[in-house]
């Protein structure tokens, strides 16, 4: 969310190339990672922002994003009806703050929707998410990201011209990305040579297609079933766990990395919604609200062909 005015082509032809360049990175990072200072607490309370909302399909919710500019969520499912998983097609709802369905898309060929994006622009939003999915005859997985406008009712396929395609990192998969609303940061998890790794670039070098990576870290071992994240600042959070049906006893935790070192600063179990049939971890958000940051996690409920979604969120910080 930012308020400062884009760089424009005529203001760029009236600066120096010198200045042009400041000013575009000005535009790029509206606030410094030093303005979102602080990390939070994972071990304090959370707040229930939406409670057993229905989304516009009837599966799990998979991952969701807050438009804080314009006061809406975006939530993602795989798409309703048979093979939808390996085929990667998915659902994207659109919800007021307090869970009332808007509208909704599909998205066709995708992946799998393990964490997305959004990027509010004036009263419109652009979604980002993993698209062009490769299927393992079970499960689909983006192999690159995709940025397009919300337009209610429309179905997109992986090649439909309304589409963006990115690579910040060639010959990856498992790609998916999350934007942070305090510094305009695009952060994207990818698998590699190596593992899973989490890289941040600054979201407008995206966008141009010369991405300016800031950091790539490895994603710490041995956290559990991922089940998505968001970044503030310089720290990223990490949300895993089952849903009862496999926890009983429930195991979801959120972990704290520190996107400049790859350091594990935290790691706290949430039981958050603990009261919630199924309750299955999934997505995280950061939203902003007066200024002040919260911490958002996602939780899938209720039976089969009737999945509901929730949100908690976090506000102390340290």
């Amino acid at each position: 969310m930012s308020s400062h005015s884009p760089v424009t082509r005529r203001g760029l032809l009236k600066l120096g190339a010198g200045a042009a360049a400041t000013a575009a990175l000005a535009a790029a990072e509206p606030l410094a990672a030093s303005a979102a200072e602080g990390r939070f607490e994972l071990t304090a309370p959370a707040t229930s922002l939406l409670w057993k909302k229905a989304m516009y399909d009837e599966t799990v919710l998979q991952s969701f994003a807050i438009d804080n500019a314009n006061g809406h969520i975006y939530t993602i499912q795989v798409r309703n009806g048979g093979g939808s998983d390996a085929a990667g097609n998915l659902c994207l709802t659109k919800l007021s703050l307090t869970g009332t369905i808007l509208g909704h898309m599909y998205l066709t060929g995708f992946g799998h929707g393990v964490q997305i994006g959004v990027e509010p622009s004036g009263s419109s939003a652009y979604l980002w998410t993993e698209t062009d999915g490769i299927s393992d005859g079970e499960t689909s997985r983006g192999s690159r990201l995709a940025r397009f406008k919300f337009v209610n009712g429309q179905t997109l396929t992986t090649s439909s011209s309304a589409l963006t395609k990115y690579s910040p990192i060639a010959g990856v998969d498992n790609t998916t990305c999350a934007i942070d609303p305090s510094t305009n940061r695009l952060i994207m998890r990818y698998y590699g040579s190596t593992g899973f790794r989490i890289a941040a670039f600054t979201l407008a070098s995206v966008k141009a297609g010369a991405p300016s990576k800031l950091y790539d870290i490895d994603q710490p071992s041995g956290l559990g079933t991922f089940q998505g994240y968001a970044a503030y600042g310089n720290f990223v959070y990490i949300l895993t766990g089952n849903s009862y049906e496999i926890a009983p006893e429930g195991n979801t935790y959120i972990t704290c990395v520190d996107l400049r070192t790859g350091e594990q600063v935290q790691r706290a179990r949430s039981v958050a919604g603990k009261s919630l049939d199924f309750r299955e971890p999934e997505g995280m958000a950061i939203q902003i609200v007066s200024g002040a940051p919260r911490l958002c996690l996602g939780l899938a409920s209720g039976v089969e062909k009737a999945r509901k979604a929730s949100i908690f969120y976090k506000t102390q910080l340290v």
